[in-house]
């Protein structure tokens, strides 16, 4: 009987040791998911606030959008400069996107 016990303690401490040790791994991998940097993060945040601008007017370039998400996508595996460099044109397209719709606003072409 004191075998048992003694056995049965020893793979309690086991199995927690265990568990433990795969929670905390788990743990780590879940803050490393995204590589990102907060200057990265930024420049995104401030291309999709832009684009964002863009659509409320319904006129956005073709390709802008896609420029952010491949921005995403080299920011979550960590190149940060290509993120960066992607999410500063998706921001540009936008900006030029919104002063074109306030010109043609402006200057009607009559078509």
């Amino acid at each position: 009987m004191m075998k048992k016990l003694r056995c049965l303690k020893l793979l309690t401490v086991v199995l927690l040791s265990s568990a433990v040790t795969v929670g905390c791994a788990g743990q780590s991998a879940k803050n490393s998911a995204s590589k990102a940097t907060p200057e990265a993060m930024q420049a995104i945040k401030n291309a999709s606030d832009s684009i964002s601008m863009a659509n409320e007017n319904n006129w956005i370039w073709s390709n802008t959008e896609d420029l952010l998400k491949e921005a995403q996508a080299a920011a979550d595996s960590g190149d940060n400069a290509k993120a960066i460099k992607l999410a500063d044109q998706a921001k540009f397209q936008a900006e030029a996107a919104i002063i074109q719709y306030n010109y043609e606003k402006d200057h009607p072409r009559g078509l």
